[in-house]
């Protein structure tokens, strides 16, 4: 049994393990990938502070989101498709976050339903919503995560349209996936995670799946999909939409200093500084350098998030270093899922905790609510540089 101790370790098990079509979905970006890219390696920019002579006894990770009490500020980032990576994917990582103590997000382009997640967890976890042109759909989803007792909605502002993606282009990316020569090639190589999959009913997008009228085989449900996704969507419908939820909204995919000034004034509870993972707009900015603005814009006055790029303990306390007060992991977790399943997601979460404990307490810190902007060292103008 191979020793964990990063998420690398659990990434080399995934790509072994999970078919090419699904670890290629989760570890790429849109067009050159270069925003992919640079979400991981401009973190490498930021120094941590050492400190010594520091008392580092009784330390916690603990902390809030929206108001939740959290083991550490991390949440798992909502991942279209996670039951692909492995079976009933979804129920798993829900089950990992919870006895770990901190928040699931369950994507709308999930392999397990709403109602699955429910079934067999015992806390409340969030919903992430995709705004679509049948807003009678729209309504029912939201019904439904409310019938759910879901505790908190995300809303994602940056997938009107569909970034390119190469990779599933030329995968033929299908749920479940559709049985080429070369498809079958491959999962002749992954038959540890092909006997998973039959074993489960749950192979196609759970959300929409006897949900939506006129959806027979996989061909019309991803067609269905990609032509769903509201192009109109502007900050109207989200208040529209917000106030047809009535609870705590987190606004997912803010990048720009003025789009978090908006995202205050329709009164979200929290943001999420967010690219996508690299996944739509390729060349924008990554998420770490965008945060320093939006923290002078609205930090004061909303609860900033960050996700996109994070995969380490010490990439979460360079964030909360520079303002956010929560963070999520999507690949990350997602690794640790296609390696060893509900497991894996614990050894993901146990390694960037203890990860963050180790640093934070060389920084001198105890509590995570310590950290602060003087816990790091940046570069002349980080975050500012690009005008």
């Amino acid at each position: 049994m191979a020793v964990i101790t990063n998420i690398d370790d659990l990434k080399r098990i995934y790509k072994r393990r999970v078919p090419k079509m699904f670890y290629d979905y989760a570890e790429s970006g849109s067009w050159t990938e270069q925003t992919f890219r640079e979400n991981v390696s401009d973190f490498d920019q930021i120094r941590l502070r050492q400190r010594v002579a520091v008392d580092m006894s009784g330390r916690t990770t603990a902390g809030e989101m929206i108001g939740q009490k959290v083991a550490m500020p991390v949440a798992l980032a909502p991942v279209g498709l996670t039951g692909m990576q492995s079976a009933d994917g979804e129920i798993k990582a829900a089950k990992a976050a919870e006895k770990f103590g901190v928040p699931f997000t369950l994507s709308t382009m999930s392999i397990c339903s709403i109602e699955d997640v429910a079934e067999n967890t015992t806390q409340p976890f969030w919903f992430q919503l995709y705004t679509m042109r049948d807003t009678d759909y729209v309504s029912r989803l939201i019904a439904r995560a409310k019938a759910a007792n879901v505790s908190a909605l995300v809303i994602t502002l940056d997938l009107q349209i569909l970034g390119q993606r190469h990779k599933d282009l030329k995968n033929g990316l299908s749920a479940p996936p559709k049985l080429t020569l070369k498809t079958m090639a491959n999962l002749a190589t992954k038959w540890a995670w092909g006997l998973e999959m039959l074993g489960t009913k749950r192979r196609s997008f759970g959300n929409i799946v006897g949900h939506v009228d006129n959806i027979s085989d996989p061909s019309s449900l991803m067609s269905w999909t990609a032509e769903q996704f509201d192009p109109s969507l502007d900050w109207d419908k989200i208040k529209r939409i917000k106030d047809e939820w009535g609870g705590k909204v987190i606004l997912k995919g803010i990048l720009d200093a003025e789009d978090a000034k908006m995202a205050l004034s329709v009164g979200a509870d929290a943001i999420i500084v967010s690219n996508h993972g690299g996944r739509q707009l390729d060349g924008a900015i990554s998420s770490i350098k965008a945060l320093p603005s939006i923290m002078d814009a609205v930090g004061d006055k909303i609860e900033v998030h960050l996700d996109s790029g994070i995969r380490s303990g010490q990439d979460v306390i360079k964030a909360l270093a520079l303002g956010a007060k929560g963070t999520y992991i999507g690949r990350a977790f997602v690794y640790g899922l296609g390696a060893k399943g509900e497991q894996g997601v614990t050894d993901a979460l146990t390694v960037i905790q203890k990860e963050m404990d180790i640093s934070m307490a060389l920084c001198g810190h105890r509590h995570i609510s310590d950290i602060s902007r003087d816990t790091v060292l940046l570069p002349e103008n980080f975050g500012y540089e690009w005008r």
